[in-house]
This record gives C-alpha cells, sequence and structure tokens, in this order.
C-alpha cells in the first residue's frame, strides 16, 4: 500500500462509449511511459532535445513518442470515415432527387400549358400559378419527410446507444432537415414552374 498525495475529479480516460471509471496513478521507480506537455513552435527540435534526455536518463530502452491528440483522434476513426461515406451518399442522394425534381416539375409543366394560359387569361397572378405548380411537390416531399423522420430516429437512436456520453435527439434538428428539404425541392422545380407562369397565355393556348 503506498500512501495518497492526492484526489482528482473524475475525468473519462477512455473512448466516449466507455463509462467512467475509477483510477489510480502510481509514481513507479522504474517508468518507462512519459508523459510531457510541449510547445508547437518547433516540434522537431523539442523531439531531438526530449530524445537526447531519454537516452540519458533511460539508455535501455529506446526512445519512441506519439502525440495524445493524434491517439485520442484515432479512437473515432471508424466514425469519421462514416461520416465522409455517409456525406458523400447524402450528397449524392440530393443531386438525383434535384434533377429528379427538375425533370418532374419540366414533365407537369408541360402537361398543364393550356390549363395555366387558361388560368391567365382568367385573370391569375404569377405567384399564384407558381404555388399552385409547386404545390403537389410540397406534398411529395412532406411525405418522404414524414416516412424518413421516424426511419432516421431509429437508425440515430440504435447508433448513439453505443456510446455512454452522447446527445439527446431534439425535435428542431429533423425540422430544420425538414425545411433544407423543402427549400432545395422549391429551388429545383421553381425555375420550370416560373417559365411556364411567365408564357404569353395566346402561345399556351395554341400549345398542343
Amino acid at each position: 500500500m503506498g500512501e495518497v498525495v492526492g484526489v482528482i475529479r473524475d475525468y473519462n480516460f477512455l473512448t466516449l462509449r466507455d463509462e467512467m471509471h475509477p483510477l489510480a496513478l502510481f509514481i513507479e521507480p522504474s517508468w518507462t511511459v512519459l508523459l510531457v506537455k510541449i510547445s508547437t513552435q518547433n516540434i522537431p527540435n523539442t523531439l531531438r532535445l526530449l530524445e537526447s534526455s531519454w537516452d540519458g536518463i533511460n539508455a535501455g530502452s529506446p526512445f519512441s513518442y506519439t502525440f495524445l491528440d493524434d491517439d485520442y483522434a484515432a479512437f473515432y476513426q471508424t466514425e469519421q470515415r462514416l461520416g465522409q461515406i455517409f456525406g458523400g451518399a447524402a450528397l449524392l442522394a440530393v443531386l438525383i432527387a434535384c434533377l429528379g425534381l427538375f425533370g418532374l416539375a419540366s414533365f407537369t409543366a408541360e402537361q398543364r400549358t393550356k390549363e395555366i394560359g387558361i388560368r391567365k387569361v382568367m385573370g391569375a397572378n404569377v405567384p399564384g400559378l407558381i404555388a399552385m405548380l409547386n404545390k403537389d411537390f410540397t406534398i411529395l416531399v412532406l411525405i418522404g419527410f414524414a416516412i424518413a423522420v421516424p426511419l432516421a430516429w431509429w437508425t440515430m437512436t440504435t447508433w448513439l446507444e453505443g456510446f455512454a456520453f452522447r446527445i439527446d435527439l431534439a425535435w428542431w434538428i429533423f425540422a430544420i432537415a425538414g425545411g433544407l428539404a423543402l427549400v432545395i425541392a422549391w429551388i429545383s422545380v421553381s425555375f420550370q414552374s416560373l417559365r411556364v407562369a411567365t408564357t404569353n397565355p395566346v402561345h399556351a393556348l395554341r400549345y398542343e
């Protein structure tokens, strides 16, 4: 048994997946590991100085070193890779969805050219026509959002359960995602909606 010279607060010395465990720190006469806080100004010279000092004190052990921030970063390499993969996949999915919405908007606008011409003759304004054309796409996005939210919530909750220290999934995270999806959809289809809504009604009524 040794003498207790101090008590410190609990801290997490493992990954965020692990609970905080009891820890006792000892001063060993024959140590082979040393933690040193150094300046980042001139790391190569500092390492050479540390190696020289190490060889003078503990010549029996080879000098090797790692940086603590790199060691902690290695704990989360899997999550970082998954983040990059899912980020790229999400970007690709958004691009494909935008192309699909743009094509669907073009098709819908062509199908309703005469209807829009008649509505303009009857006094409909451009903002009202754009809102009418965008309404169907808004409903589709909201249906997709309603399906995606439970799946996303379950997936994220299951993944976060593997961490002892984790955030709570707040409702506003999904609200922001839904808002962004709506904005992206509106931007994708508004060009076609605006083009058809501003067409001369005479040309629209002649459209076959």
